[in-house]
């Protein structure tokens, strides 16, 4: 047995801390919280222990150091995208987040799941990550927002993908792509509903998808049990996501009061990758991306915060590497500034997060629940920010970082 021993810990589910904070450990689960230390003893000192922090919108097989931007679509083969998300997905598990749904591959990669090999491979021990639900490729229509060839207005033929690698027409098209994910490992399914800011396609609220589309995608993933998660920024598309029985809206920048309450009716979640509004360069984007941006991330903070207060169901996600992998608990910051309390915030990024992907053995730091546990330097309840400077990481029992 091990004990970790802390100045406190944080009670989710309460939003207090409990001093002092001690969590005791065996094989790969908690079996204890508070009391005496028992076993080995970890002293993190006047640290605060929490629960590993989940990121519900990340792309590890993107972005990272040796990227190219604007390039890596024709450069990078998938072998060299997969060493990259290595250090992606190291980076990530060290900065505290233990889970993360990897949420829609957008790349030529013949047909293979990246995401699902990488999982694998962290779930076998043979390289550091978090816990990965992949989604395998996005479906989208030809010319929608997740068509690569959309971002770079390639030509005709260049960086075609197939129904397989996500790019599906009509029903019968989007019924093979996604089984096809389902068959090869996907967890959940990623559908493209509207435009978005950094492709060319038109208006980011546009619905791309038809609703019997959406129904279709719906329907061959809750028939296997998977759930569908919708990339949707206007209000119009969220609407007819939520009524084809979309269960959870990623980013939804441009929800107006109906859409809220249609989400609030539903139980349909909302994932928030807000600070890409403040902190995602746009600088070298064409004129025309630059001006949807402008238009766009203002609307981020006022719609954030009217669906916290209308009892949205948020979770939290970054699109990393729209942010940096790693910087994930910016997210977090961003929320507080723009109005979230720091409780509701930490809620978010963990029981919420646990209730999105259907589990019910993290989150929390309870007895029975996996050991993914991470401390951080001061009370995250009064200063969010100490988020950002996570100096202990434990996941499944074992320790992947200790700065103390």
């Amino acid at each position: 047995m091990l004990s970790l021993k802390a100045a406190g810990l944080l009670d989710v589910d309460d939003g207090k801390i409990i001093r002092p904070g001690v969590v005791r450990v065996e094989d790969d689960r908690i079996v204890g919280v508070g009391g005496p230390v028992a076993g080995d003893v970890i002293d993190l000192g006047d640290s605060i222990l929490l629960p590993g922090l989940m990121d519900m919108e990340v792309n590890l097989l993107m972005g990272g150091r040796g990227e190219t931007p604007g390039l890596s679509q024709v450069q990078d083969d998938p072998p060299t995208r997969v060493l990259r998300a290595v250090g992606n997905a190291r980076r990530t598990l060290r900065a505290g987040f233990t889970t993360v749904r990897n949420l829609g591959l957008f790349v030529k990669t013949g047909g293979y799941l990246l995401d699902v090999a990488l999982g694998n491979a962290i779930d076998a021990g043979w390289i550091e990550g978090p816990r990965i639900v992949p989604a395998g490729h996005a479906i989208t229509p030809t010319g929608g927002h997740l068509d690569p060839t959309m971002f770079a207005a390639f030509a005709p033929h260049v960086l075609e993908l197939t129904v397989e690698e996500g790019i599906a027409n009509g029903v019968d098209e989007i019924r093979k792509a996604v089984r096809y994910q389902i068959k090869h490992g996907a967890q959940l399914i990623k559908v493209c509903c509207s435009g978005g800011v950094m492709s060319l396609t038109g208006e980011p609220g546009a619905q791309h998808y038809s609703d019997e589309e959406l129904r279709a995608i719906v329907d061959e993933a809750h028939r296997r049990g998977l759930r569908v998660a919708a990339h949707t920024h206007g209000a119009e598309a969220v609407k007819h996501a939520v009524t084809a029985g979309i269960d959870c809206i990623e980013h939804g920048f441009l929800i107006d009061d109906e859409a809220i309450a249609m989400l609030v009716e539903h139980g349909t979640f909302l994932v928030t990758t807000r600070r890409l509004a403040e902190a995602m360069d746009v600088s070298k984007a064409p004129p025309e991306l630059q001006a949807k941006a402008a238009e766009m991330f203002p609307k981020a903070r006022t719609s954030v915060k009217a669906a916290y207060e209308a009892g949205v169901k948020i979770a939290v996600g970054t699109d990393a590497p729209a942010i940096p992998h790693g910087r994930n608990a910016d997210e977090l910051v961003t929320l507080v500034e723009w109005g979230m309390p720091p409780a509701a915030v930490l809620r978010a990024a963990t029981t919420v997060c646990a209730d999105l992907i259907n589990v019910t053995d993290r989150g929390r730091l309870a007895e029975g629940q996996l050991a993914d546990v991470i401390a951080v330097p001061g009370d995250p309840l009064a200063d969010i920010t100490v988020t950002q400077d996570v100096n202990f990481v434990m996941k499944g029992g074992k320790i992947y970082a200790n700065k103390n």
